[in-house]
């Protein structure tokens, strides 16, 4: 690891009241008093304690201003990266903080590379590889939902649970040793004792893989596409979701002509909603590209809501884009309108055409049925996957490739036991350990490090 000190803008690029330029490494307080000349006498940052902060300026080579600074600092090893830290909090704006970085790199300060502020907490033993990754997970969070998950995950808790399971394996394999290296003393191998143990580890893979793929959903997001033919409230669906007027909304058909998409927070779901151009025969070639790209968009969707309006009732043109839908589990039918007394479209209509379809009955005008959908998104999404109370972990795709790679080695051990010399069986379960041993991080090569921080942005 290089031991030199390294430096960057920690905030986001824009207006705001604060910046913060960070640096690190041995040696930093006292290169960062080289141009800091602090408001008071005797509060030169080499003789503050750490935890302090101290009112200042930054000033260039000819003694001039850069900018009125707070200095904190923090020693070995009670820091982020485990190593001498100090944080200039400038004004906000692009220009303040480049001329603090600027001259902070004056003073042979090297650039950090992205996410390097976190390898190096990683490499200095402050987190683990999964709690490193959390780090990211946190800064990506779409809802209080996937953030909550990616702050248990950077607490421990997901590593808490794979040391359990290294626990079991490290217990399973000292019996085969034992068994192997004093047989005379120890007797055989408890082969019931051995199988409790690897069952227990290879069940609590299966465990934190599965909670790993509703951990996805509220991490990553699904994107539902809403279609139907045109003018029937596939704009005012789109608004009514966001409470915003995001989608121009007019009694005129073919009104939407592209894709409008939003992030909208559904029960703790980030769903993608995607506004679709109205599906009809046009000769109007601009609708007709927005028609095809709107295809496209219902092709790729997770969930699709088909529209319909009960003012205008069913007709052929709603059942053929019905019946051109791939993967019928994946369609809602919201059937508008249904606050009006006169009705085209009756229950008995849709049990015809739609049979096993999931139906909400609404009125996006009248904001009736808007709270069912929303239900309903949410209890598709979850279908087949655990309880979304019980979820505890999200798992990352290096993740779950070694907790697969791991329950593969586990199931391989329990389906030779009695059968195979105990000494191959010891094999197996060095593999299993070795992978999850990549998991935390204690048996990873460099180049699975540098993969890790790669994904990281310049300054964390």
């Amino acid at each position: 690891m290089n031991q030199d000190i390294i430096g960057a803008i920690s905030t986001p690029p824009g207006e705001g009241g604060i910046a913060i330029v960070r640096i690190s490494g041995e040696g930093a307080i006292e290169k960062i008093n080289e141009v800091f000349y602090p408001k008071a006498k005797g509060k030169e940052l080499i003789y503050q304690k750490p935890f302090t902060l101290t009112l200042g300026y930054i000033r260039d080579e000819g003694q001039g201003m850069v900018d009125e600074v707070l200095v904190s600092l923090m020693k070995s090893p009670r820091s982020y990266t485990g190593e001498d830290m100090v944080e200039i909090n400038c004004h906000g704006g692009a220009l303040a903080a480049k001329r603090c970085l600027e001259r902070v790199l004056s003073l042979g300060i090297r650039l950090a590379q992205p996410g390097e502020f976190t390898q190096r907490a990683f490499l200095n033993g402050k987190i683990d590889a999964v709690q490193a990754e959390a780090v990211i997970d946190i800064i990506r969070a779409k809802t209080d939902r996937g953030l909550k998950l990616a702050l248990k995950q950077l607490e421990g808790k997901n590593s808490q649970y794979i040391k359990s399971m290294e626990d079991n394996i490290l217990e399973a394999n000292m019996l085969l040793e034992a068994s192997l290296d004093f047989s005379e003393d120890v007797g055989d191998l408890d082969y019931e004792r051995v199988r409790e143990l690897l069952q227990m580890s290879r069940d609590g893979i299966d465990k934190m893989l599965k909670a790993g793929e509703l951990g996805d959903i509220y991490k990553e997001g699904i994107s539902v596409a809403i279609c139907g033919k045109p003018n029937v409230g596939k704009s005012s669906l789109l608004n009514a979701l966001l409470g915003k007027e995001r989608a121009i909304v007019t009694d005129v058909p073919g009104t939407t002509r592209d894709l409008i998409e939003e992030y909208v927070n559904i029960r703790g779901i980030p769903v993608r909603i995607i506004d679709t151009a109205g599906i009809r025969d046009t000769s109007d070639l601009v609708e007709k590209l927005g028609i095809n790209r709107a295809k496209q968009a219902i092709k790729d969707a997770d969930l699709i809501i088909l529209v319909l309006d009960v003012e205008a009732g069913m007709t052929e043109e709603d059942i053929r884009i019905f019946q051109e839908l791939e993967n019928k589990e994946r369609i809602i039918l919201l059937v508008n309108k249904d606050d009006l007394l006169e009705k085209k479209i009756k229950k008995e209509d849709i049990e015809l055409h739609f049979s096993g379809i999931d139906v909400i009955w609404a009125s996006i005008k009248e904001d009736i049925g808007i709270q069912s959908l929303a239900e309903m998104i949410e209890r598709k999404v979850m279908a087949g996957l655990a309880d979304g109370e019980q979820l505890e972990f999200t798992v990352s795709l290096r993740q779950k490739e070694l907790l697969k790679e791991a329950g593969q080695y586990i199931q391989e051990v329990l389906e030779a036991l009695e059968l195979v010399p105990l000494d191959c069986l010891g094999v197996d379960m060095q593999n299993a350990l070795s992978s999850l041993g990549q998991l935390t991080g204690k048996d990873l090569k460099e180049e699975s490090i540098d993969r890790i921080f790669r994904e990281f942005c310049i300054g964390k």
